[in-house]
């Protein structure tokens, strides 16, 4: 999708929805277990690369020139050493990265909408534990393992989103087409 006013658009309104997602949270530990990746995910899938990581970069700076939508409810320049900024980072690489596959994948299946979302999830965490793992240890000073890291940053969420790949898989299964049709999403060969 270009950056015409409908992208532009649907960029906003995908990261007001991640804005959402955050704040529908349940804590457990340096970094609740939020919708965001849902959004994320979603936006990868359905808007594109280009338009789907703008969702996300908008979401992102938004919160760092302070309005309050990070899961722990602040925003601000002093969240880049959040223990989870590394997340937040990992949204715009995987809605890219995502959406860059969805515009080359010809045949729309449930398996293979489960696999990028997969895949996406994946790239969140490549970028996100190490980054935990950083702050933790380094900035805050935490006696830490990468092994208690990847524990409290990955192993928890395992369940959760494997269920929000499961949801966005079909709902894009049902979705992608139609964006497809209506020139929103457009698939590249």
């Amino acid at each position: 999708m270009k950056f015409n006013t409908r992208g532009m658009i649907l960029a906003a309104l995908f990261a007001a929805l991640t804005a959402v997602g955050a704040f529908i949270k349940i804590p457990v530990g340096p970094v609740p277990i939020t919708l965001q990746a849902l959004f994320t995910i979603l936006a990868g899938i359905m808007l594109g690369s280009r338009v789907g990581a703008m969702s996300q970069l908008i979401y992102v700076l938004l919160g760092l020139i302070g309005l309050p939508i990070f899961a722990d409810g602040t925003g601000g320049l002093m969240h880049v050493i959040s223990p989870s900024f590394g997340y937040l980072i990992g949204f715009i690489v995987a809605a890219f990265i995502m959406g860059k596959i969805v515009e080359h994948t010809e045949k729309i299946n449930f398996i293979r909408i489960f696999a990028i979302c997969v895949l996406g999830i994946i790239i969140i965490y490549i970028i996100g534990i190490p980054y935990l793992y950083f702050i933790l240890k380094n900035v805050l000073f935490k006696g830490i393992t990468f092994g208690y890291a990847v524990k409290m940053g990955f192993l928890v969420f395992i369940p959760g989103d494997l269920l929000k790949a499961v949801i966005a898989s079909v709902l894009a299964i049902k979705v992608i087409p139609i964006l497809r049709k209506q020139g929103i999403l457009q698939k590249e060969v």
